[in-house]
């Protein structure tokens, strides 16, 4: 049933314009963009919406369970383009609790390519494994496997050769790790930002 979507699509837009009549040619002319989120596919998690910027203040890359895998075209054509291009000041890797990719890297279940796309949870967990296996409850265990992939991709994201570039020629952007709970909207943020090489 597409049309409906049509249909919010083009209310949506009259919306926009009857708030801000130069809204659209604006956002035409420009993109300029501070930041790029780096977030799970997950549909209860829009990105835009949840730190309250419009269309055109956020450059946004998703995937299942928001990953930062150094090996994905995909992923380091939007860090490359963020970074060089765009030059955003900062880059925010957001997962987010209850997350069905995380669960699934670890629920010992076979189902195909995912898989593969969810093997570094399954070596962060490993890597952490006497830590997770401490805590008893299934859902605060994987809340906790949520953060601990979160700061790896914050890790991955620093130390690609993007940022490591950008920093040696004193370009100023740092990468954030955040976790956004979806019982209540807000973000927990992890304090572990990278502002520059180590």
């Amino acid at each position: 049933m597409p049309e409906i979507l049509k249909a919010n699509n083009r209310a949506w837009a009259a919306r926009m314009v009857a708030a801000d009549p130069g809204f659209f040619r604006r956002l035409e002319r420009q993109q300029a963009p501070l930041y790029l989120w780096i977030g799970c596919s997950d549909s209860r998690v829009p990105a835009n919406e949840i730190v309250g910027l419009d269309p055109g203040e956020l450059f946004v890359h998703r995937n299942v369970a928001n990953l930062a895998p150094p090996q994905d075209a995909n992923y380091l054509s939007v860090l490359q383009f963020a970074v060089d291009v765009l030059r955003v000041k900062h880059i925010m890797v957001v997962g987010h609790y209850g997350c069905g990719g995380v669960a699934a890297s670890v629920d010992g279940k076979r189902r195909g390519l995912v898989d593969h796309w969810l093997h570094p949870i399954r070596e962060v967990y490993q890597v952490h494994r006497q830590e997770l296996d401490a805590i008893t409850e299934g859902r605060r265990r994987l809340d906790r496997l949520c953060e601990l992939n979160v700061i790896r991709q914050v890790r991955n994201v620093a130390s690609d050769v993007f940022l490591q570039e950008a920093w040696a020629r004193g370009q100023e952007v740092s990468v954030h790790g955040w976790v956004y709970s979806l019982a209540n909207g807000i973000i927990n943020d992890l304090d572990v930002s990278v502002h520059g090489p180590a």
